[in-house]
């Protein structure tokens, strides 16, 4: 297997961990949340030079300070074809925008799949940088997200261009 390396990045959300491989970045993990809780173990950490971690920190910073509206980094989430098919959609998803599950799902070709759209979305390994916090209940509610109702609300004020409050 290969290398994996991890660094964690202060943001207004609180501590995230980036792991990456050498040439792709493979996971962004919630404050609570365990490397193991992903699958990854025998991770190094990585004070040094890392261009993938190096990148996914600069952006992540450009995004909180609202200077960013877009990630341009190389991605490898591991997850079933579905599961990485349900991902890319969410990339699709502009900035400042929100879709609903159902939305999520006719965008896959998959109309009937909305509960399966919300299960693979909980899975996703790279939030905030595979958007899943723009994805909202069809009647405009705020379910279904790992890092919480209010880091979700916290993010889509943030790409409403509002001053939010943090979360934490």
């Amino acid at each position: 297997m290969t290398d994996l390396c991890e660094r964690s990045v202060t943001t207004p959300i609180g501590e995230l961990r980036l792991i990456a491989d050498a040439e792709h970045l493979r996971a962004v993990l919630w404050p609570d949340e365990r490397p193991a809780d992903r699958g990854f173990s025998d991770l190094r950490s990585n004070g040094g030079d890392h261009p993938v971690l190096d990148a996914a920190q600069t952006q992540l910073g450009e995004y909180f300070a609202g200077e960013r509206r877009s990630f341009d980094l190389p991605l490898a989430p591991a997850g079933t074809p579905f599961q990485r098919q349900a991902w890319a959609a969410l990339r699709r998803i502009p900035f400042g925008e929100t879709r609903t599950y159902a939305e999520q799902a006719a965008a896959i070709g998959r109309p009937t799949a909305a509960r399966a759209i919300g299960a693979a979305n909980g899975k996703n390994p790279l939030p905030v940088v595979v958007p899943c916090h723009r994805v909202i209940g069809a009647d405009g509610s705020l379910t279904g997200f790992a890092g919480g109702v209010d880091t979700k609300r916290f993010l889509l004020d943030l790409e409403a261009g509002g001053a939010p409050d943090s979360p934490a």
